[in-house]
């Protein structure tokens, strides 16, 4: 061994000789491609000027080196700021060796050199380094700062929620006189906002002299962030009387505002306002509409939107498959990317989730299977996370539970939460108890504070007759003060949304309801539907049981939808968690005998019954 020791530090030195030789060669190899290009240049200011734009558009961490290596050979780092054009390219490349080296190399640094700096650090999000470079730039350098300053620094801290380093700039802000410029106050706003200050939010927006339409749009923007939609809203309509015109910002917040209370006529009427101030050729505000509509139960609309886009991106046409995803229309979604991929259309990590969300929704367990072979293989999309998860739920929907453990077992990253939970939903599903307790066991280290995982594995424990298991399950939850959700269903009507609980009682027309439920209960007898009262999860008699499953709380919203919506309409129902089967089963029944549509979105997709039959082909 002793003897091998000078062979292998030779063929260390060989190594790093090697090594040394091909960067030579990639710069010059470099080099003669850019020769041509520079070689043309008379004087200095148009070399300079050639140089700029060529670093500007650099996407290659070599091939911004090489032009650095020609800036060394011909110019000056203070010829047209050439310096910190190429510091602001190394940052966004993520070099930050390179990045911070060549900064300090630099002559003659100024406050627009240090706003630099610290501005393109701020887009990465680091705010450490921001933190960092504000400090020199006052204490080593003298230098004071100024709004250019402070605003990326804030804008950093509000990326990463530090609310009390954001103070902190806060404070320098006013002992510099900032809070004057417009642009340092909305940077604050949305500081305060988006860490759920909207107190000190609200005092800022109020205290300005001038507020701007990007003021306005903050103050819907951190409103709608923290689930206050109705505020939100309120702040554009206040906004709109003081005669600030919206902009793409304030739509997509307006938008996401109306996915929040889940009112369509809501949506309806933002649509119309878009379509009346010309935003509708707008590609992020069609696009966030299409995904509305889809979340609303509106997939019709949602094709309508995207069949209106002129050129749709690849953000749009992910939208649309996502859109059929969530509505277990698989067949069409493979369509739809078929289709994206002709078109010329470039499919990213995001689109293939969506994809693969589909087969696992629609049963297409070869389509699936064959779609992640070849994301690499053919598009060079690089395997994450979520996409192991889609396929383990694939898999495990289809009852190949093996097949999906030993899929997590060969992943070459750490599986998360999201990965175990597609496993164990499985289990539920297939009744499969042994391999379902050591996923839960996996879950519960992961994530011991989610509920989800306690409930899953004390509904299986129920379903198998497990009662003494089952109440273990439950302890511990209590233990460990986890509070289990109750399942709501909600309905739209009157410009309201209306929410009903199991065996609910509160709402004013509860006597017209239960009503209207037996009658639909005994229709269905009639016609031969036995409720599935093993979905009832309690160790009480088949008497309490068949009464209890006959409360859920969406068979309340469907017979309150039955009372108040006219003839033809169709029932648009969400729920908060997984519909159970004699749920499935009695609002397929209902829409054959009511002559009705009737459209359920639960956690996973949604279900849309129509003369007797679900869209998911019983497969959920």
């Amino acid at each position: 061994m002793i003897m091998l020791i000078p062979y292998m530090q030779r063929a260390s030195k060989l190594l790093i000789l090697h090594k040394f030789i091909s960067s030579i060669r990639l710069y010059n190899s470099f080099a003669s491609q850019l020769s041509p290009t520079f070689h043309a240049f008379s004087n200095v200011d148009s070399l300079v000027s050639a140089l700029i734009t060529a670093i500007s558009t650099c996407s290659s961490i070599s091939y911004c080196r090489a032009l650095h290596c020609r800036v060394i050979k011909s110019v000056n780092y203070n010829h047209g700021f050439i310096g910190d054009q190429l510091v602001s390219s190394y940052v966004e490349l993520g070099c930050t060796k390179d990045a911070l080296e060549l900064f300090d190399e630099l002559p003659d640094k100024d406050l627009v050199s240090w706003n630099s700096l610290i501005s393109g650090f701020s887009r990465r999000a680091d705010l450490g380094i921001c933190l960092g470079l504000l400090f020199r730039m006052r204490f080593e350098m003298g230098l004071k700062p100024n709004e250019v300053t402070v605003i990326p620094v804030v804008s950093a801290c509000a990326g990463v929620g530090e609310l009390d380093v954001g103070k902190c700039i806060h404070g320098i802000a006013v002992k510099s006189g900032m809070l004057l410029e417009v642009k340092v106050v909305n940077s604050l706003i949305n500081l305060y906002g988006k860490c759920g200050c909207l107190e000190a939010a609200c005092c800022l927006f109020e205290g300005m002299s001038v507020q701007s339409l990007v003021s306005w749009n903050s103050m819907v923007a951190v409103h709608v962030h923290m689930g206050l939609a109705e505020k939100g809203i309120g702040y554009f309509i206040m906004m709109r009387r003081a005669g600030i015109n919206s902009d793409q910002a304030t739509v997509v917040s307006l938008l996401l505002a109306c996915e929040n209370l889940g009112v369509r006529k809501l949506a309806e009427a933002v649509h119309g306002y878009i379509l009346n101030g010309g935003l509708d050729g707008n590609l992020a505000i069609a696009t966030a509409l299409l995904d509305l509509y889809a979340k609303l139960g509106t997939l019709s609309d949602s094709c309508k939107v995207f069949g209106g886009m002129i050129n749709p991106d690849a953000v749009a046409w992910t939208a649309m498959l996502s859109s059929y995803a969530m509505h277990g229309r698989g067949r069409e979604a493979i369509e739809h990317f078929e289709l994206m991929v002709r078109e010329g259309v470039v499919p990213d990590h995001v689109t293939f989730t969506h994809l693969l969300s589909a087969c696992s929704h629609s049963g297409l367990v070869e389509e699936g299977k064959n779609y992640f072979k070849i994301m690499y293989e053919v598009y060079g999309v690089e395997l994450r996370v979520e996409h192991y998860s889609c396929m383990v739920d694939l898999l495990g929907r289809s009852g190949h539970l093996n097949d999906a453990y030993k899929l997590i077992k060969s992943m070459p990253m750490e599986p998360n939460s999201g990965v175990w939970g597609a496993l164990i939903g499985a289990c539920r599903v297939r009744g499969n108890i042994e391999l379902g307790k050591e996923v839960a066991e996996r879950l519960f280290s992961l994530d011991p504070s989610d509920s989800r995982n306690y409930i899953t594995l004390s509904n299986m424990y129920s379903a198998a007759g497990q009662w003494r298991d089952a109440s273990k399950v439950r302890a511990l939850m209590k233990e460990r003060v986890l509070i289990r959700n109750p399942g709501c269903s909600y309905i739209e009507h009157g410009n309201k949304i209306h929410c009903f609980v199991m065996g609910d009682q509160s709402h004013p027309d509860t006597e017209q309801i239960y009503n209207k439920l037996e009658e639909l209960v005994r229709k269905n007898r009639e016609v031969g539907f036995a409720s599935k009262t093993e979905y009832v999860l309690h160790d009480v008699d088949e008497e309490v049981k068949e009464d209890l499953i006959n409360k859920h709380s969406e068979k309340l919203a469907i017979a309150f939808g039955l009372l108040v919506t006219n003839a033809g309409m169709p029932l648009i129902i969400t729920k908060n968690i997984r519909i159970c089967g004699d749920c499935h089963g009695f609002a397929k029944l209902i829409s054959l005998i009511e002559k009705r549509t009737i459209i359920i979105r639960d956690t996973k997709r949604f279900h849309h019954f129509t003369n007797g039959l679900c869209s998911c082909g019983d497969y959920w």
